[in-house]
């Protein structure tokens, strides 16, 4: 699981980097606008963003990455210890909050729970039906015992509409989240990419909301 850890602070940062690093690959920043254009350029699993810290604050952070219908799960820290602060961070979009000084071993079991959440953990195969798993650590289509490999776009593809299978995704997020803007794909790249995904799991599978985008149905 691939972590951005936006923390100023330079000791906590390399103490949170160092435990963090036990278990996942993380990326530490200092500063609000670093953390932004690091998103832009790389697909994250959690952000956990320090709440005061240089350039863009972290609840600007997650409103803009809101606005742009980013929805990697988000972890906020913080010195604050008012309820208001508090609120501001939900109602931006976060979705959970710990306040400083923490135990690392709390800080620990809050990514665990956004990792059960969010079906990011590295070692969980997703149902996609009764007959077909999805191993996304490994790009994997597993269909009545045999296993079928993904392309490393169909798979963060269909990990994304599996993460999401409770709503419709548009087009644009779908593209805002899984490519820079750099290398965004133009409408019909994307279609090839979810008939290519559908010959595997199944036409039906993903159903197409016209007007509005995709759906993973269960």
């Amino acid at each position: 699981m691939k972590i951005l850890l936006l923390e100023d602070d330079p000791l906590l940062s390399k103490i949170l980097t160092k435990h963090l690093s036990l278990d996942y690959e993380v990326t530490p920043v200092y500063d609000g606008e670093r953390a932004l254009a690091m998103v832009e350029e790389e697909k994250f699993d959690l952000l956990i963003l320090d709440s005061n810290v240089p350039k863009m604050t972290g609840l600007e952070l997650i409103q803009e990455l809101r606005d742009y219908n980013d929805t990697t799960p988000i972890i906020m820290i913080t010195a604050y210890q008012d309820t208001l602060h508090l609120k501001k961070a939900f109602t931006h979009g976060c979705n959970d909050y710990i306040k400083k000084p923490f135990e690392l071993d709390e800080l620990d079991m809050r990514i665990a729970n956004i990792t059960r959440t969010f079906n990011i953990e590295q070692n969980q195969l997703i149902e996609i039906s009764k007959e077909i798993l999805f191993d996304a650590l490994n790009n994997q289509i597993i269909h009545n015992d045999k296993i079928f490999s993904l392309a490393k776009k169909e798979s963060e593809l269909l990990n994304y509409l599996a993460t999401n299978r409770t709503r419709t995704i548009s087009k644009e997020e779908l593209t805002q989240n899984l490519w820079t803007y750099e290398t965004m794909p133009s409408d019909a790249t994307l279609r090839v990419y979810i008939r290519n995904l559908r010959a595997l799991i199944g036409k039906e599978s993903i159903e197409t909301i016209r007007g509005m985008g995709y759906r993973l149905v269960s």
